[in-house]
């Protein structure tokens, strides 16, 4: 960690150096610590410090950004003058406006010093957990436990400063026999909410219960999903529908329907990067304060996420959010801090509402069939079970899907009551959402395993 003041020299030097009409500077501290483990054992433990210093010139409407690890004062005066001379080759961008001018950045609390100061003695002792509790199964664990402290600032010659620290503790293990698997994962800012038995517990249960898995038929099946696998629909919804640069281009389905009602009338989503019940991070990579974003609001189109680029673009009022990505990433706006409100039912309560149905742990390996209705084909993973008569029965080979996601959302029979905080994998960023009991779900075909 750099430290406040430390990060203010760079972001100055570069400012100073600079011949451009404008400049951003993006300074990234990260300490990072990884403890991977396999066969039941820790096989690996690293760590890494790293500093990234970003740097965007603008001469009139020309961009260039270039980057260095080197924060020395040489250093940081020669990748300012590299971004200006990418700049001064660039075309002219015809729908670029200015960068930001500064507005007040509200504080978030995101950093926990006993997530920054955990040590692999620390993290082995959760591992060892989830390592043991595998072992007296006689079932094999694998899975990695990550912890991280990072510095974020922001500053440009407009007069933009902004500056936030924040830590992030995370874990997942398979646990797996010959024939079965069980998947479990946990993610918070403090690392003393990461509690191994429990992960241990989850995994190694479905693991003993997924043992001798049956096939049954391809089909349109009732599911419940837990939240590791309802996750994956706000993952897609993320950048195919939820970012300004498919909306305007007319790529997304909410394109010419904000205010029409495109989801059932218990879905609400939104991102709020100031939530106590996220990792907060209180501006985006532009220094633009974030914005709570309603995106679903009990069904209805609301919004989208913007950039001040995109908003510029648009025009017609259009203000930027706060969810810019770092310079030179193409990608568009993503919602970083996505939500999924809850309803009132509790797992059980949502077995028993399935006449013949699937329970899915979780999706692996899925991808785009058609990113306008969010149509996604993948498999299941790592314990999926057959319900009948509202109990489960037993469990079943893993099925391969392909499914509309939109379309999923209209057919939300039930909402959990409780809501997991998970890692995105798509876009990055975090996602607290509830399990989900879908009233028909397309399954195409049947795994061997």
């Amino acid at each position: 960690m750099l430290g406040e003041p430390e990060i203010r020299r760079i972001a100055r030097a570069v400012l100073g150096a600079s011949r451009a009409d404008q400049t951003e500077v993006e300074v990234f501290a990260n300490d990072s610590a990884l403890t991977r483990f396999a066969n039941n054992y820790i096989h690996q433990n690293v760590e890494q410090s790293d500093v990234d210093v970003r740097v965007r010139a603008v001469i009139g409407q020309k961009i260039g950004v270039a980057s260095t690890n080197d924060v020395s004062d040489d250093a940081l005066a020669r990748v300012a003058a590299r971004a200006y001379e990418l700049a001064r080759h660039q075309r002219e961008n015809e729908d670029f406006r200015s960068l930001p001018r500064p507005q007040p950045v509200p504080h978030a609390d995101a950093f926990v010093e006993r997530t920054a100061r955990c040590g692999p003695e620390e993290r082995a002792a959760v591992v060892g957990q989830i390592c043991d509790a595998s072992a007296r199964a006689a079932l094999t664990a694998a899975g990695a436990y990550h912890t991280t402290a990072q510095e974020f600032a922001v500053a440009n010659s407009l007069g933009v400063w902004a500056y936030h620290r924040q830590t992030q503790a995370d874990i997942n293990t398979v646990v797996m026999s010959g024939t079965s698997s069980g998947y479990a994962a946990r993610a918070s800012k403090d690392a003393a909410d990461l509690d191994g038995e429990a992960v241990a517990q989850e995994a190694v249960d479905v693991a003993l219960r997924g043992v001798n898995p049956r096939a049954v038929e391809p089909g349109e099946y009732e599911v419940l999903l837990s939240p590791y696998a309802a996750v994956d629909l706000l993952d897609f919804f993320s950048y195919l529908s939820f970012s300004a640069l498919p909306f305007i281009e007319k790529r997304s389905f909410m394109s010419g329907r904000i205010g029409e009602k495109v989801m059932g009338g218990n879905i609400s989503i939104w991102d709020d990067g100031l939530s106590p019940d996220t990792i907060a991070e209180p501006f985006d990579y532009e220094g633009v304060p974030k914005q709570r974003v309603d995106l679903i609001d009990h069904g209805v189109a609301r919004g989208v996420v913007w950039d001040s680029y995109l908003a510029g673009k648009q025009g017609g009022g259009a203000r930027s959010t706060g969810h810019a990505l770092p310079a030179g990433v193409t990608f568009g706006p993503i919602p970083m801090n996505m939500f999924m409100a809850t309803g009132d039912a509790t797992p059980d309560d949502m077995v028993r509402s399935i006449k013949r149905g699937l329970l899915v742990t979780r999706f692996w390996y899925t991808r785009t069939v058609h990113p306008l209705n969010v149509v996604v084909t993948g498999m299941t993973r790592d314990g999926t079970f057959l319900v009948e008569g509202g109990k489960v029965v037993g469990p079943v080979r893993n099925m391969r899907f392909t499914q509309g996601y939109v379309e999923a959302l209209n057919h939300v029979d039930a909402v959990g009551r409780d809501a997991m905080l998970l890692l995105g994998d798509i876009g990055g960023g975090v996602r607290r959402i509830p399990a989900l009991k879908v009233a028909k779900w397309n399954f195409t075909g049947v795994s061997e395993m």
